[in-house]
């Protein structure tokens, strides 16, 4: 009887794990040197897979349940032993737990800056930083390429060894994504999104793992890019210059005062320049008719370089050859046409042309 009871006491009749630790990725099952009897009970909770390896290979793998261990339940344990009438006498065999649950809140990051080549900027450094939601989805290959023989493989230590590989996979991926700087760098969540995907794939067929989220919390560049992103940024809030200069114009004449003369008077000064630059040197060719003043210098003004669209009336008198003061007296009698914006007067190329063919 004392014989049968040290045998029984060398036998494991009862193969589980209760994970009170929630960071436990895989947990080697603890033998103490025993053997497996046949009819011994596995029990295995949800969100956990058993995974049998003898003598360094894989053999059967068990989802959540109760399982007697008989020869009809571990067929590749049978083939590995070369049981040739079945699973009678007891065995020895390593048990390893690994968690399927969602592991959330993991960050990730760049060490060193990665190199992306973009449409717009050519060759550029980003650094990086996230965090990810992740589960084991092929405990094989979890075992094999991650934790390994460890009989306790925790959370800290997948980070660890995770870090650089997330971080590698995220260069491949933006790479092969092709997505612009701009993007990457102002639309985190919707550039996490797509790179999904492309990473998820990758890590399943190296790691065994599946991202559930992928979240980029921060995407840093040079300086010289962040300026050039700024300037990007203004150009497509004023849009069409035209159209703003515009809107500003009419805005000064609702307001009028000084503020809304100032703003108007900026929107003109841009105007301007603008078409100072674009228009090329041609002749303008004025009929007089606002007095002997003014029609002595129509020559003068016709053989002079282009005129800008808008002008000022000191503008007017130094294209025209005249005194600010003869075209005030125009503008003031109504004879020749002007916006006036605030207490300014503003004359178009087309007015002037228009009061003297009149």
């Amino acid at each position: 009887m004392a014989i049968m009871n040290f045998i029984r006491g060398q036998l494991i009749d009862i193969i589980e794990w209760t994970d009170d630790s929630r960071d436990t990725i895989s947990f080697r099952f603890p033998d103490n040197d025993k053997e497996i009897k046949r009819g011994a009970q596995l029990i295995v909770r949800e969100s956990q897979v058993a995974q049998f390896v003898y003598l360094g290979e894989f053999g059967d793998t068990f989802g959540p349940g109760k399982h007697t261990l008989t020869t009809d339940n571990i067929p590749i344990l049978t083939t590995l032993k070369s049981w040739k009438y079945g699973f009678e006498s007891p065995f020895k065999a390593d048990v390893y737990f690994v968690t399927t649950r969602l592991f959330t809140g993991l960050k990730w990051g760049t060490s060193n800056p990665i190199m992306m080549r973009d449409q717009d900027f050519g060759i550029v450094r980003v650094r990086a930083f996230g965090t990810y939601d992740f589960r084991v989805t092929d405990p094989r290959m979890m075992l094999k390429e991650v934790a390994g023989s460890d009989h306790n493989f925790r959370l800290d230590e997948f980070t660890e060894t995770m870090r650089s590989r997330i971080v590698s996979v995220f260069s491949d991926a933006i790479a092969s994504a092709g997505i612009p700087v701009l993007d990457v760098a102002s639309r985190y969540g919707e550039v996490g999104q797509a790179l999904m995907p492309i990473i998820n794939p990758i890590l399943g067929a190296k790691y065994g793992i599946e991202l559930a989220s992928f979240v980029l919390e921060n995407v840093s560049v040079p300086p010289e890019v962040e300026q050039a992103i700024d300037k990007r940024s203004s150009m497509a809030a004023v849009g069409n210059l035209n159209d703003y200069v515009k809107f500003q114009m009419g805005q000064g004449m609702e307001k009028g005062g000084s503020a809304g003369g100032a703003a108007a008077e900026m929107a003109v000064g841009i105007a301007m320049a603008q078409q100072i630059m674009q228009q090329q040197a041609s002749a303008q060719s004025i009929s007089p008719s606002a007095g002997a003043a003014v029609a002595g210098s129509a020559q003068n003004a016709s053989q002079g370089t282009g005129l800008p669209e808008l002008l000022s009336p000191a503008q007017a008198a130094e294209a025209l050859g005249v005194s600010e003061a003869d075209v005030m007296q125009s503008l003031e009698s109504g004879d020749l046409k002007a916006k006036k914006i605030g207490s300014t007067y503003r004359i178009t190329r087309g007015a002037l042309n228009e009061f003297l063919q009149s």
